[in-house]
């Protein structure tokens, strides 16, 4: 089969495409022929190699040469011993390892709701797990408001939406072109850049804030809340030195995928795709992922 792989850190010019063995469902687990893999600003991270070191996160260093990707959408093919409720033919979602590639295996997954196409569905996996994760991290109530920095890509998207769900009110950073998408999510939304702290001010007090995008704001988003404890973050590693928290992939991610179909299902959360690519161009995926300003998923076509 192929897939994506990297024999060193770096750049997004490290990623080949490549011939490899096909990986096969272990107990517990399910092997799809994948139709879509999601990108995320994670995987670039580990691409670079950023958690080789770090100990402030659960991400265990990764022996080279290794593939990547840990979400997909695709089309049941194999079960392993002990899983019930699914079999072969079934379109599911789910995170696995390695799933830019054309087999991948999943550890967690849901079936696909009706209507949600392959390249929509890549997208949520591990964006809706990390919105329900680190609401619930934050500790933000029902009738309190939360502040999210950089809250127009996939993880963002989700965090509003599903706060609007809960009676949450939202205020949104994001670059000038993504207002009235924030807006139509339900987002007070302003700017960043210089003064943004005085304009997120004038729209109340803050009881707990998101950062999604590590644009080094963590202070000023200790100083907004008025409490470190109440600080996530997915992208600054920095956070603990200032007593916020780095939130790392924990939780029922069975659980999540459950809860994400639903609200798909109910049409209470949606995702917008901002652009697919073929597998062979994963590179360019990275590339744009870092660029940043995304509205919504990249997603890899198999």
């Amino acid at each position: 089969m192929k897939k994506v792989s990297f024999a060193e850190f770096g750049g997004p010019d490290v990623l080949r495409l490549v011939d490899a063995e096909e990986p096969h469902a272990g107990p517990g687990q399910i092997r799809v022929a994948v139709r879509t893999a999601g990108v995320n600003p994670i995987d670039w991270r580990i691409r670079e190699g950023q958690f080789q070191k770090e100990s402030r996160t659960s991400h265990k260093p990764l022996e080279l040469p290794a593939g990547i990707g840990q979400d997909a959408a695709g089309v049941v093919d194999e079960v392993g011993e002990g899983v019930e409720g699914v079999r072969a033919g079934d379109l599911v979602f789910g995170r696995g390892a390695e799933t830019y590639a054309e087999f991948a295996v999943l550890w967690f997954w849901a079936r696909m709701p009706e209507g949600l196409t392959f390249e929509e569905a890549a997208g949520y996996p591990s964006v809706v797990e990390t919105a329900l994760r680190i609401i619930r991290e934050s500790g933000v109530e029902p009738g309190q408001t939360l502040l999210v920095s950089g809250a127009s890509g996939g993880v963002g998207s989700a965090v509003l939406q599903i706060a609007r769900e809960r009676g949450i009110a939202v205020i949104g950073t994001a670059g000038a072109a993504n207002q009235d998408y924030l807006r139509d999510l339900g987002a007070l939304a302003t700017t960043y850049g210089e003064g943004w702290v005085e304009r997120v001010r004038q729209f109340g007090r803050v009881h707990a804030a998101l950062d999604l995008a590590g644009s080094g704001v963590i202070r000023e988003l200790v100083e907004l809340t008025g409490d470190p404890g109440k600080v996530i973050t997915i992208a600054d590693l920095t956070a603990p030195e200032y007593g916020a928290r780095f939130s790392a992939v924990s939780g029922d991610k069975t659980k999540a995928l459950a809860e994400a179909a639903g609200l798909i299902a109910r049409g209470r959360l949606h995702i917008p795709v901002e652009k697919s690519y073929p597998l062979a161009e994963a590179a360019a995926a990275h590339a744009d992922s870092q660029a940043g300003h995304t509205r919504g998923r990249r997603v890899l076509v198999v």
